[in-house]
């Protein structure tokens, strides 16, 4: 298991430059009570405890972070949204794609049954790194990883559901008045069965972005999200 634990170390450094330097914390992180059970006489502990450290400090961190770049958003949107983000489907999808459930120590029957794919494990597992992270390195750490990890997510449009791009783009470009903002499909590309629409949008006969989406809704909300960002970055 040793090894085990120089992998994910390796992996963690080559993919977020993190280097732990209390290796006892990541060891706790990535054990299941099931391995404990398994392995009595070798005084493990299992991530439970750090879980929870780990969802209370990514619910502040996601927190801060929406109503600091939502300025405008409503406190039930927001609520609505960090819901979305902060929630058992996304970590375990995030666990997988940092590649977590590689490095997680099982029990062998909770391996035969196949929970090292399971979402309720590795949204734990991704929780409790997160503990273990803040305990070794600190806040700034936590929030360095997450602005790689999960913040991206929200550019992407994975969280569009929850956010309406095109009503905050209004909102944006109509405060000192009546502005006429225009979405208009340029092209449509793919196989029947996987179009990909184009679409540019455009306020004052000024085209502000571009958009693709598997839908004309999606291209618009994608490219009204991108209007928004390159309209905060001007300011």
């Amino acid at each position: 298991m040793i090894e085990l634990l120089k992998d994910l170390e390796d992996d963690l450094s080559e993919m977020f430059d993190i280097h732990f330097t209390k290796h006892e914390l990541l060891d706790e992180a990535f054990t299941q009570a099931s391995y404990v059970n398994e392995h009595p006489h070798q005084g493990l502990k299992f991530y439970e405890r750090i879980e929870f450290l780990g969802d209370a400090v990514l619910q502040l961190v996601v927190s801060e972070y929406l109503y600091k770049r939502y300025p405008e958003m409503p406190q039930g949107k927001l609520t609505r949204l960090r819901a979305a983000m902060v929630c058992e489907a996304s970590f375990s999808d995030f666990a997988k794609e940092c590649h977590f459930d590689r490095y997680i120590r099982l029990g062998k029957g909770e391996e035969k049954s196949g929970a090292r794919q399971r979402p309720s494990l590795l949204c734990d597992i991704f929780e409790s790194f997160i503990g273990a992270l803040y305990l070794d390195q600190g806040r700034q750490a936590v929030e360095k990883f997450v602005r790689q990890v999960i913040f991206p997510k929200l550019d992407e449009g994975r969280f569009d559901h929850i956010i309406d791009h095109k009503s905050e783009l209004q909102e944006l470009l109509q405060r000192n008045g009546e502005v006429e903002i225009n979405y208009e499909l340029i092209s449509e590309t793919g196989p029947d069965n996987d179009l990909v629409f184009t679409v540019q949008v455009s306020a004052a006969n000024q085209v502000l972005a571009k958009g693709s989406g598997h839908s004309k809704k999606a291209a618009e909300q994608n490219a009204a999200n991108k209007a928004l960002q390159k309209l905060r970055n001007r300011n």
